[in-house]
């Protein structure tokens, strides 16, 4: 019974053993601990202003903010693979707090969200009540598991008194524009003035300023704003009624949320101009101390790329074209534009030009009924599946020509879905003979190819004759001569640039930089989300909530469901929860001109809102009055040295959120920075990401989950309910019945042992398989660590004031050293191995433990097992808390091992090992080797040619 349940074990042997650390003793110490550190305020992190300000010692301690990406608070709760991160910063905060720091770790809540809504929409529950009741049960669940958060700071994103800093941030990012020059966010009533003095001209119109409409003005400023509603392209998703960012779109073209079809559509909606910030998210980069496959990650999803602007002309008007190939324009003998293009329509023809080829028309009777019929499919698909490789190109021919600026060429323009407005400006030409993805439309088109880059593998210049494009960046130009420009006999490198001087000297195109990243939608067709502070007059002028009518809260509703229609049908359009409260939307308001009627905007913002800050409402949760007090966020928040953009000193979480979340909250930082409003332009300076916690997913004949607890094995396989059934590692969740909470582990071990446990599985940044039956290993450790202070029959302390031996003594400050080391570097799991080794040490040696010794001990595991730490610190004699105790450090005398083995070989065959001072010197060491009697045989009297010696661990004897 042991060896399976040992907390069964220790209850039947509770007579003989009445004190001995059982999972029921474990439930109490915890739970009285628990108490005593919120009664006592224990982890309450002091600010600099009034806090520190009568406390110099406490004052003069370094600072360290630690913090955990945002949980949601499911009704499901937690599994054991949750708290894996949580557990890891409480032992790393508690680590920093007994090194001297003075440590800010909280949690809050990340609480507006989807799955709440779809709840409310089954069983009218309102989201706030759902919500709030799975918080409180998830705060009980990580209470047990004696996180130490400082619980005055912990906040969820659905209070009120939170998201009125939300709609605060989201005004000043609409009242702002990104000044190029300056490189930064500057508010938007300065370029007001410089259209109102003539000092910048109003682009797109003639008129002065004052003489515009106040329609006009708006319209030119959304040009600019940093928060703007536009006509645009966006992922419209029928099945949810709502649109979606590019981030929330599976490659397979699917909501990441109830895996429906997503169509592109042309919606009015709220966006954030990230693109404005695309180089300061690039160059900053590379002061953060992240793990480099996010770094990576980022870096892509921005794409920045060198190239050249280029204007092709169709019917007298321009169409540009962004190209990283500028030396082959000679080439380029068609054009091809998204099909979302915005002048696809304009300048498609209402009939087929004369010797339109057959294959080019798509079968339709006429260009725009082609064009329209085209576009409908390319809806349908993802933006992944339109650039697959292997896919075959489709298209149709719009009907127009367009003239090659370099040798006035007239080539035809397509439409296909192998281009995308999200990239560069949605059109491209077209160079067949060199680009794989032109060359196969041409061949599929009967389109010509004209060789410009000299081919280097013998394949010759007719691409008539080749099986795919030739790509390269290191041959020579050929057949790109024009009347006054010649590229030919030019390497890549040197033609691009003379042929975008040449394009610039005569206005029709420039060198330039693009990039992949498309600005930020920011909206979304829901109810459970932040309302956006944005009201409309009867123009529809979007105007500003001031800051005394916010926060702005969401109205009740009877229906909290968007509108959802046929999940294949692309031809709908969103009708939102917020539109349907008449009441609500339509307001009589005093916006400082008299009393107007208003709408309201009834989108809502999305649900990566209100973690684009919450790192800054930690510092000053309860400040009603700004943002945060700019003393306090100086010193948790500030640059320093070796954070020169400052941040958060570690930040843990998943790696999914590497170009969302992550991406989003720097975005929000810099333009905060640059009003002036925070003295860190990044969010988070270290960033670390645990592994996943996994399980096995054992499944029936039919492919469905069956209870993992359920199944039996026998001879290698696994039965549930005598059928035999499938194993495979994946993912911990409800749906995949495979869950274990931390309440079971609790109940049957201690919390102390869930968290020992969970730290010792493996590397923290590597997923790892969970096997419940191998808790008991980190139980085990705890009881034997309980046996070597206290008597489990008597309860009483066996401890003793004696000197411990020298062998003792080197275990003891050699576990202090690694410990030391692998606490700072997150390795906890060889942290735990070497506690276990020196409670090992000291349970075979028999005697009574040393109260030098123990003490330490205990110290060492208070960061991983907190509760036992307290209560046997507190046996041992000591009032104070283990938890603002300072950590043990080592006397380097014990550390270094009193002799190291050195390895003598003769002729490269090892003769001898002797044991030496580990700061032997060359010479004597050499003196012992060639003394020692095994090796004076080994030499037989033969002379010495050479004796290499590297000293403490190596001699090498070469015989003459």
């Amino acid at each position: 019974m042991s060896e399976t349940n040992p907390a069964a074990a220790a209850a039947v042997s509770a007579e003989a053993a009445p004190h001995r650390y059982t999972a029921a003793l474990a439930a109490e110490i915890e739970a009285r601990w628990q108490d005593f550190w919120e009664e006592q305020g224990t982890y309450e992190a002091p600010n600099p202003t009034g806090d520190l300000a009568g406390d110099p010692e406490q004052a003069a301690k370094p600072k360290k903010f630690i913090m955990d990406m945002f949980p949601y608070p499911s009704g499901a709760g937690l599994h054991v693979g949750h708290p894996l991160g949580y557990i890891a910063t409480d032992v790393f905060a508690r680590y920093q707090r007994m090194t001297g720091h003075n440590v800010l770790h909280t949690l809050g809540f990340d609480a507006f969200g989807l799955p709440a809504e779809q709840y409310a929409v089954q069983t009218g529950t309102h989201p706030r009540v759902s919500t709030e009741a799975n918080i409180e049960n998830m705060k009980s669940q990580l209470r047990r598991l004696g996180l130490g958060h400082d619980r005055r700071r912990s906040f969820a994103t659905i209070d009120p008194d939170y998201y009125k800093w939300t709609q605060w941030i989201f005004l000043q990012i609409f009242n702002s524009w990104y000044d190029e020059e300056a490189r930064k966010a500057r508010p938007i009533s300065e370029l007001i003035a410089q259209f109102e003095s003539g000092e910048r001209p109003v682009p797109g119109h003639t008129r002065p300023w004052s003489e515009l409409s106040p329609r006009e003005r708006a319209d030119v400023l959304s040009e600019f704003r940093l928060a703007y509603a536009s006509d645009a392209p966006v992922n419209w998703c029928p099945g949810l009624g709502t649109v979606l960012a590019n981030e929330e779109v599976t490659a397979d073209g699917r909501s990441e949320r109830g895996n429906f079809p997503v169509f592109k559509a042309k919606l009015r909606q709220w966006n954030m101009r990230i693109t404005a910030y695309a180089e300061r998210l690039l160059e900053d980069l590379e002061e953060l101390d992240w793990p480099e496959a996010i770094k990576l990650q980022q870096r892509n999803w921005i794409g920045r790329s060198e190239g050249a602007r280029v204007d092709f002309s169709i019917d007298g008007e321009h169409i540009t074209v962004f190209t990283t190939r500028a030396d082959t324009l000679f080439g380029a003998t068609y054009m091809v534009l998204a099909p979302e293009h915005p002048l696809v329509e304009k300048f498609t023809p209402e009939v087929w030009p004369e010797g339109t080829r057959e294959a080019w028309t798509g079968g339709h009777a006429t260009p725009r009924e082609a064009v329209e019929e085209y576009r409908r499919q390319a809806a349908a698909k993802s933006d992944v599946e339109r650039q697959a490789e292997a896919k075959d190109k489709t298209g149709v021919f719009t009907g127009a020509y367009a003239t090659n600026p370099v040798n006035g060429e007239r080539i035809p323009v397509f439409i296909a879905d192998y281009v995308l407005m999200g990239y560069g400006t949605g059109a491209i030409m077209a160079v067949p003979a060199h680009d794989t993805r032109d060359f196969a439309f041409a061949r599929a088109f009967d389109l010509p190819m004209r060789c410009v880059v000299e081919p280097t593998d013998g394949r010759g210049t007719d691409p008539s004759t080749w099986d795919d494009a030739f790509v390269s960046y290191d041959a020579k130009i050929v057949n790109s001569s024009g009347e006054d420009i010649s590229l030919d006999g030019l390497g890549v490198t040197e033609a691009k640039t003379r042929i975008t001087r040449w394009l610039e000297s005569r206005g029709i195109g420039e060198g330039t930089v693009n990039y992949r990243l498309r600005d930020w939608l920011f909206s979304r067709q829901r109810y459970w989300g932040e309302p956006f502070p944005i009201v409309y007059d009867e123009d529809g002028v979007a105007h500003a909530l001031p800051e005394s009518m916010l926060p702005l809260e969401l109205p009740e509703v009877d229906d909290y469901s968007p509108r959802t229609f046929d999940p294949d049908d692309a031809d709908t359009q969103p009708e939102t929860p917020l539109s349907r409260n008449e009441e609500w939307v339509n307001v009589t308001l005093d916006l400082g001109d008299g009393p107007k009627r208003y709408r309201r905007e009834t989108n809502t913002m999305p649900n990566w809102a209100g973690s684009c800050w919450y790192e800054l409402r930690y510092l000053d949760p309860h400040n009603g009055e700004r943002l945060v007090d700019p003393e306090i966020e100086r010193y948790w928040m500030g640059p320093r040295e070796g954070m020169p953009h400052g941040g958060v000193d570690l930040y843990v979480g998943g790696a999914e959120h590497a170009v969302l979340h992550l991406l989003y909250a720097r975005f929000w930082s810099k333009v905060l920075y640059d009003l002036g409003h925070i003295s860190s332009a990044e969010p988070f300076h270290k960033l670390f990401n645990q592994g996943m916690i996994q399980a096995y997913v054992y499944r029936d004949s039919r492919g469905i989950a069956v209870p993992a607890a359920e199944v039996e094995e026998r001879d290698g396989a696994f039965y549930y309910q005598g059928e035999k059934v499938t194993r495979l590692l994946g993912k911990m969740g409800k749906s995949l019945k495979n869950a274990v909470t931390p309440d079971e582990i609790c109940a049957e071990y201690g919390a102390d042992t869930l968290r020992l446990y969970e730290m010792a599985m493996g590397p923290l940044d590597v997923s790892r398989p969970w096997d419940t039956r191998a808790v008991v290993g980190q139980f085990r450790l705890l009881q034997r660590l309980w046996r070597n202070i206290v008597d489990e029959r008597t309860g009483e302390v066996t401890v003793v004031d004696a000197e411990p031996d020298e062998e003792t003594l080197r275990a003891l400050h050699k576990a202090i050293d690694g410990v030391r080391q692998d606490f700072e570097g997150m390795r906890f799991n060889t942290a735990i191995a070497k506690i276990t080794e020196l409670n090992n040490h000291l349970t075979k040696s028999g005697a009574p433990v040393p109260r030098s010794v123990a003490e330490p001990l205990v110290l060492l595991i208070a960061p991983l097992a907190p509760h036992i730490a307290e209560e046997l610190w507190r046996r041992l004699g000591h009032r104070d808390s283990v938890v603002h105790h300072p950590f043990p450090v080592a006397d380097p005398q014990y550390v270094v091992d009193e002799t190291v083995t050195c390895v003598v070989q003769v002729k490269g065959k090892v003769k001898a090992r002797l044991e030496v001072s580990p700061s032997i010197s060359e010479e004597e060491l050499e003196k012992v080797a060639l003394a020692d009697e095994k090796v004076v045989a080994a030499l037989g009297g033969a002379g010495i040619r050479k004796v290499i010696v590297r000293a403490p661990k190596l001699v090498n004897i070469v015989p003459a």
